[in-house]
């Protein structure tokens, strides 16, 4: 027969040397309050350009990478849908294209920002029509610009963080009619890749009254782009962030 095997103590018995230590228990990390502001602060002047559908109040802010929008961040399409914009009207066609490059759109009498490419309201054709673009750390890029050509309704326009916005968007813009009549405010922000030359192309959009510039590196000639804007836009507000 077999010869048999010497019993070994069950896991964890007494004197067996091989129990297993219970894990040491560990406290919480405190997570530290949102911030807030003082009481009697004025609101920033920037405040009409925060979208509201992924603010709170009531916990800390959420990381740029979590922003809705930024999660079913897309390449943009390879080519202008034109049959696209003939059947639904261009504000459709063009708040598709910016929700699928990242980018959010509020409608002209609504205050609420759109960001999900699948909930855009549906309605009579022409009904939604674009007021504010908010394209932060979206892909927009020239070959799409297209889209905006029929916009009549944009007053604003944020710019910031888009890596593929360089000087002839900034041109491209400055030279479609629609917007040459509508928009008021524009922001550039972080955008590594326009220059002076893309800044003072700005000059026909001749009913701008606001332009906020901020964190720009490839702007070099900042006193001569600022009186080249001053002199062909004695009206505008010029706010500067520039180093």
């Amino acid at each position: 027969s077999k010869p048999r095997r010497p019993a070994t103590s069950a896991p964890g018995a007494k004197g067996s040397g091989r129990g297993r230590q219970a894990p040491a228990r560990t406290s919480p990390v405190p997570v530290p309050p949102a911030p807030t502001r003082p009481a009697g602060a004025a609101p920033s002047r920037l405040a009409w350009f925060r979208p509201t559908v992924t603010e709170s109040t009531s916990a800390p802010s959420t990381p740029k990478s979590a922003r809705p929008h930024a999660a079913r961040f897309q390449f943009p399409p390879a080519r202008v849908d034109y049959e696209r914009i003939q059947a639904v009207g261009p504000d459709r066609a063009a708040s598709e294209w910016l929700l699928r490059c990242g980018a959010l759109v509020r409608f002209q009498g609504y205050d609420k920002w759109q960001h999900d490419y699948n909930g855009l309201p549906t309605g009579p054709l022409g009904k939604y029509k674009i007021q504010a673009i908010d394209a932060t750390e979206s892909c927009i890029m020239y070959r799409g610009f297209d889209y905006l050509d029929g916009l009549k309704h944009v007053e604003e326009i944020k710019l910031s963080n888009c890596i593929y916005i360089q000087d002839e968007c900034l041109q491209r813009i400055s030279e479609t009619e629609s917007l040459q009549k509508s928009l008021l405010r524009l922001m550039i922000i972080s955008c590594g890749n326009v220059t002076d030359k893309g800044i003072i192309a700005l000059h026909k959009l001749t009913n701008l009254e606001y332009l906020f510039l901020s964190d720009l590196p490839g702007i070099r000639e900042r006193e001569t782009t600022v009186q080249i804007l001053k002199k062909s836009m004695p009206s505008l507000e010029l706010e500067l962030d520039l180093e």
